[in-house]
């Protein structure tokens, strides 16, 4: 979108209507340059190309990995892409993840509510439209100020600068970059889950993440007491994911399959099986079962076969069958297989530690069938990331003989170990782990899901212990404002971030001389110039 040529094509369209006094040319132009997304559809198709060319290049060359942050409000996920663009200038390989868990805890009406499908299905779909919401009024304030520096070059003469300027709008990276969104189970039947899809991807989602769990009795990935579906059931949901996208047009659209498997001992029924061998009849052949003598059966029992055997499936008194012990990788394995095979493009295992060996034993099983199979990965705040990484390093020196007795695995979470060796080796586990599981264990996308739920948390203990206590007001301008200034925050000119800057210039636009503007010199804000 050339800045000339825009302005070129509005001149003959406001020059055809000889009645549209006072329209300016370069007003339009600039407009819809701060407008370049006009529909959530318009996002879904951009950001989804994005998407697909981030994969293939990371199929070439694995260090290609990306990431991304939760979110749960339209200003962290703007906060986030400006910081992004400040500090490596450019979002390439950066996306942003809208955690339902997120959504759950901050976003219902009801108040704060457990990861458990709860919470107003709409509020995740509105979510997406208020996080791009923000990302393109993070467009438009920065091109503005784009604009204004064009007019201070021409109002003093500088050329050089004027072109410079120009060309930099000409090459403008926008801040709206890919979405990756939890959809849950799908909050219902696979209807449900199209009438649910089709709401987001409207709202600007390129990338659905939904996962094998029981939608009525889904739990948070990281507790106990999930109960996965048949594959059959699963697979229902995405082909209405992908329906969701083909009928809006989104012929990229990404569909992340998540399997719930390792820490789901429990199904909600007995899956369909047609004949030996089958999808259905492998699913069942998880199933913890006794043998049944003939005849030797109650009202209401569940019998399956298995070769010559009849068996009874144990059923709890929830109703639910649970799998055999030890499982869970091989139930993962079969979901990821399935998954792909049937429409998803990307896999998700849901793991209880951040273990990059036990990804990659699951990952290598996966690629014998499907080779170009590839992960997004949940480093979740549920782990300990310093006790698990600490024991690792413990395990690996006690099987290599090295001398642990400094140090008690079951403590090594104290602080009295942060200057150890072992801790030292640990944290350098931690900083290189998702480029070694992305070259390791197939992991093409990385994200935090929570990770603004506890900067937040933690800011707010900051400042009110500081606040509210000696250091009064001294609290807030030595951790708050000063810092802002000197690491070069764009909201520390919080009015110009919430578009008084922006609302200036269509005034003038409007009402020409006669506007009556904020940023003036009396303005505070004029205190932050240097």
């Amino acid at each position: 979108m050339l800045y000339r040529t825009i302005a070129n094509e509005a001149s003959s369209t406001i020059s055809a209507n000889k009645n549209w006094t006072g329209i300016s040319v370069e007003a339009v132009a600039r407009m819809r340059l701060q407008n370049r997304f006009s529909t959530g559809l318009d996002i879904a198709k951009y950001t989804a190309k994005i998407m697909r060319n981030d994969m293939a290049a990371y199929d070439r060359d694995a260090s290609k990995y990306t990431q991304s942050l939760g979110c749960w409000h339209g200003f962290i996920g703007q906060q986030k892409v400006i910081s992004i663009k400040k500090h490596f200038g450019t979002t390439e390989r950066r996306y942003l993840y809208l955690s339902g868990w997120m959504v759950a805890a901050l976003r219902s009406e009801f108040g704060p509510l457990p990861d458990q499908s709860m919470h107003e299905k709409t509020s995740v779909a509105a979510l997406i439209n208020e996080l791009y919401t923000f990302l393109r009024q993070a467009d438009a304030r920065e091109l503005g100020m784009m604009f204004r520096d064009v007019d201070q070059a021409r109002e003093s003469g500088d050329a050089d600068r004027e072109r410079q300027l120009l060309e930099a709008i000409d090459n403008y990276q926008t801040h709206v970059i890919p979405i990756i969104a939890d959809i849950d189970a799908g909050f219902g039947n696979a209807e449900a889950t199209y009438l649910l899809a089709k709401k987001m991807i409207e709202a600007g989602a390129c990338a659905l993440q939904i996962e094998n769990q029981v939608s009525d009795e889904k739990q948070c990935g990281h507790q106990d007491g999930k109960v996965t579906v048949p594959h059959e059931d699963f697979v229902a949901k995405i082909r209405a994911c992908r329906y969701a996208f083909l009928e809006l047009g989104v012929d990229d659209g990404i569909i992340v399959a998540r399997t719930d498997s390792l820490g789901a001992g429990l199904t909600k029924q007995i899956a369909f099986s047609a004949a030996e061998g089958d999808i259905g009849d492998v699913y069942n052949s998880f199933l913890d079962c006794e043998e049944v003598a003939e005849g030797n059966f109650s009202n209401g029992d569940v019998l399956i076969t298995r070769g010559s055997k009849v068996l009874r499936p144990k059923r709890l008194r929830s109703n639910l069958f649970q799998f055999r012990e030890g499982t869970g990788q091989d139930r993962c394995v079969l979901d990821c297989i399935n998954a792909l095979q049937n429409g998803a493009d990307l896999l998700w295992i849901e793991t209880e530690k951040p273990h990059i060996e036990q990804i990659a034993g699951m990952v290598d099983r996966i690629r014998q069938t499907m080779p170009a199979a590839k992960l997004v990965y949940n480093n979740s705040p549920s782990f300990n990331w310093t006790l698990n990484f600490r024991q690792q390093v413990f395990d690996t020196w006690l099987d290599q003989d090295k001398d642990v007795t400094g140090y008690e695995r079951a403590r090594l979470m104290s602080a009295e170990y942060d200057n150890s060796e072992l801790a030292r080796e640990a944290d350098e586990k931690i900083r290189t782990f998702q480029r070694d599981a992305a070259a390791r264990a197939g992991i093409f996308h990385h994200l935090i899901t929570l990770p603004t739920y506890h900067t937040a948390a933690l800011s707010t203990d900051n400042l009110a212990k500081e606040y509210f206590g000696d250091q009064g007001m001294l609290g807030y301008v030595t951790n708050v404002q000063r810092k802002e200034i000197r690491q070069g925050i764009a909201c520390v000119k919080h009015q110009n971030m919430a578009g008084s800057d922006l609302g200036d210039d269509h005034k003038e636009y409007f009402a020409g001389e006669a506007a009556l503007k904020a940023g003036g010199t009396h303005n505070t804000m004029n205190q932050f110039a240097a």
